[in-house]
C-alpha cells in the first residue's frame, strides 16, 4: 500500500481514547480563550472587519477563514512541538464550519476529528523534520492546511478514496512563508489554511478527480529539502496520540512561543531583586539574551515598528517584562509601539553561544539566558529552559474566564459533555462572523 494509502486508512479508521478525548476538549476551551476577545471586538483588531467584508458569503469556507485568522491574531493559541507551529487555530475553525453548515454536531465525531488533525499535524513535522521550518515555510499554514484536511476527511466519514483524493488536494494547495511574520498576514495564513482543507473537502466529496498516490510524497519531499523521513507520517499512529503527548502547548503570553523562555527568565530576575522596579530599571547599563545557535528563527524582529511585530521580538519581551513584570497584551496589540518598552529594549544585545547544540538539531532543548549588567558592576542572570517552562502549567480555565470577561452561557458549553454543547459553540462563534 503506498504511503498515502496507509494514511488514509489510518485518518479514517484508527480509534480514539478517552485520554486524548479529555485533551481535545482542553485544546478546545483553550481556542475559545484566544478567538474570543477578537470576534467580541475586545481588543483593537482592523483585520477582521476587512475580512468580512471581503468574505461575506456564509459557506463554510469563508467561516473556516475567518474563524482562523481569529484564532490567531493574538498569537496567543496553543503550539505543538512535533509540528512547529499552531495545530488548533486551523483544525478547529474548519471543523466548526463544517459542522455548521452541514448541521452535525456529534461530538464524539467532532473531537475524535480534531484528535486526528493534531496527530497529523504533529507527524507531518516529524516526517518533514526541521528544514521545511528552516527553508521559510510557516509550518502552520503549510502543514496545517493537510492537518485540517486530514480532521475532515476523519468527520465527514470520507471512504478511502475520498480520502486521498482530498489529501492530494490539500497537499497541492499548501502553501505559507514565514516572511509575512509580524504582519496581519501571519494570522490570514490560520485562515487560509482552514479554507483550502474546507475547499479541499468539498471538492474531494463531490467527486472531483485528483491523484490517490504520489502527491503527497512529492509534498513531502519538496517541502524538505528532500530531507523526508516519510516512514514517520505512518508508524505507531495513536500510540500515543500526540494531543496528549507531547500534547498541545498553552500559552502564558500573547506573543511569539520563542520568547516565552526569555520572559520568564527576565521575570524570575526582577522577582530576585531586593529594591523597587524603578531602582533595578535606572541600575541597568545593558542586557544580552543567549541562546543555541539559530534559537532566535521565529522570534527574529529586533527593532518593531508596532505592536503586532513587537510579538517577535526579544528585545522588546524582556524590556517589557523588566518593566511592568508581565506581558500586557496591551503592548501586544495592533498599534503603535509603547516608547518606554523601546527605550529599554534598546539596551538589548543577542548573543548567540555557540558552544550550545544548533536550535535545528533540536528545538526542544531550546533556553534563554538573560544577563543584566547594572552600573554598580553588580550583574544578575537567569537561565530559563524551553523544558522548565513546559512544565508550568497554563490555566486554560482561568485564562478562558478572563477572555469572556463573566459566567458567559460559552463557558460551560466549552466543556463539550454532549452534542448540545458543540451545537451551542459552534452557532455562537459562527454568529460572530
Amino acid at each position: 500500500m503506498s504511503l498515502t494509502g496507509q494514511l488514509s486508512q489510518l485518518i479514517r479508521l484508527a480509534p480514539a481514547d478517552t485520554s486524548a478525548r479529555q485533551h481535545a476538549r482542553q485544546g478546545v476551551q483553550d481556542f475559545l480563550a484566544v478567538s474570543w476577545p477578537v470576534l467580541n471586538r475586545q481588543v483593537p483588531d482592523s483585520g477582521l472587519p476587512l475580512l468580512q467584508g471581503l468574505y461575506r458569503d456564509s459557506g463554510p469556507a469563508s467561516r473556516a477563514l475567518l474563524l482562523g485568522y481569529a484564532g490567531h491574531a493574538l498569537d496567543y493559541d496553543d503550539f505543538h512541538a512535533d509540528f512547529r507551529g499552531h495545530p488548533s487555530v486551523v483544525i478547529l475553525p474548519a471543523l466548526l464550519a463544517w459542522a455548521a453548515e452541514s448541521d452535525c454536531f456529534d461530538v464524539a465525531r467532532f473531537l475524535d476529528a480534531y484528535i486526528t488533525g493534531v496527530e497529523m499535524a504533529g507527524r507531518l513535522g516529524l516526517a518533514m523534520t526541521q528544514q521545511h521550518y528552516t527553508l521559510g515555510y510557516h509550518n502552520t499554514a503549510s502543514l496545517g492546511t493537510l492537518a485540517a484536511a486530514a480532521a475532515l476527511a476523519r468527520f465527514t466519514g470520507a471512504d478511502a478514496h475520498q480520502c486521498a483524493v482530498l489529501l492530494g488536494i490539500a497537499a497541492t494547495e499548501a502553501s505559507g512563508l514565514r516572511a509575512q511574520f509580524g504582519s496581519a498576514v501571519k494570522p490570514l495564513h490560520a485562515g487560509f489554511a482552514a479554507e483550502r482543507a474546507v475547499r479541499a473537502a468539498q471538492l474531494a466529496l463531490a467527486g472531483f478527480d485528483g491523484q490517490t498516490e504520489g502527491v503527497l510524497e512529492a509534498f513531502i519531499s519538496l517541502g524538505s529539502g528532500n530531507q523526508a523521513q516519510g516512514e514517520k507520517l505512518t508508524e505507531g499512529w495513536g500510540a500515543p496520540w500526540r494531543i496528549a503527548a507531547p500534547g498541545l502547548e498553552f500559552k502564558p503570553f500573547a506573543t511569539c512561543a520563542g520568547t516565552h523562555s526569555a520572559a520568564e527568565a527576565t521575570r524570575e530576575i526582577r522577582q530576585r531583586w531586593a529594591g523597587s522596579a524603578a531602582e533595578l530599571l535606572s541600575a541597568i547599563d545593558r542586557i544580552t539574551v543567549a541562546f543555541p545557535p539559530g534559537g532566535d528563527i521565529a522570534a527574529s524582529v529586533r527593532q518593531p515598528k508596532n505592536g503586532i511585530e513587537a510579538r517577535f521580538s526579544l528585545e522588546y519581551v524582556i524590556a517589557a517584562m523588566l518593566i511592568y513584570g508581565d506581558l500586557r497584551m496591551a503592548d501586544f496589540a495592533e498599534g503603535e509601539i509603547n516608547p518606554q518598552i523601546m527605550a529599554l529594549a534598546a539596551k538589548v544585545t543577542r548573543q548567540p553561544d555557540e558552544s550550545a547544540p544548533p536550535d535545528a538539531i533540536n528545538p526542544a532543548l531550546r533556553f534563554h539566558e538573560v544577563t543584566l549588567f547594572l552600573s554598580g558592576g553588580e550583574v544578575l542572570r537567569q537561565r530559563r529552559t524551553r523544558q522548565q517552562s513546559l512544565a508550568t502549567p497554563v490555566d486554560v480555565a482561568g485564562k478562558l474566564r478572563a477572555a469572556l470577561v463573566d459566567q458567559h452561557p460559552l463557558l460551560a458549553s466549552s466543556e463539550l459533555r454532549d452534542d448540545e454543547d458543540l451545537r451551542h459553540l459552534a452557532q455562537t462563534l459562527i454568529a460572530r462572523l
